[in-house]
């Protein structure tokens, strides 16, 4: 069942993201570079691989900072994405800690879970600014 709603999760993404992608990537870079942090860790972790979260966990704290620091474009500058961008950056300082830590795999994947929905919160937005 995780599966099949991680599946529709990352479908979903690609599906909302696919028409403004390019286009929002070029825009904000930092959004990208999250993005690729994100997927090389939370996709392991659904397989029961937890080292690359452990190894590039602080990676993540510094990109999710870089959001808010490196020039968010205007129209993606509101006060929701704003607001999720701090989620962000509270729940990958959170996880870093985790990490630091040692707690277990499945707390881990807790907290990376709900990063994850954070970053795809932010993405939603992002496209309902588009519109």
């Amino acid at each position: 069942m995780k599966s099949i709603k991680s599946f529709l999760a990352v479908a979903l993404f690609f599906i909302i993201s696919a028409a403004n992608a390019q286009s929002m990537a070029e825009k904000w870079p930092t959004i990208k570079a999250f993005h690729g942090v994100m997927s090389q860790t939370f996709h392991p972790a659904e397989e029961g691989n937890f080292e690359p979260i452990k190894k590039r966990s602080q990676e993540m704290v510094e990109k999710a900072a870089a959001l808010s620091t490196a020039g968010i474009p205007a129209e993606y500058n509101t006060k929701a994405i704003l607001a999720s961008i701090e989620k962000l950056q509270i729940n990958t300082k959170e996880l870093q800690k985790m990490v630091d830590d040692k707690s277990n795999d499945q707390e881990l994947f807790k907290k990376l879970n709900l990063t994850h929905d954070i970053f795809h919160e932010i993405m939603g937005l992002c496209s309902a600014e588009k519109h």
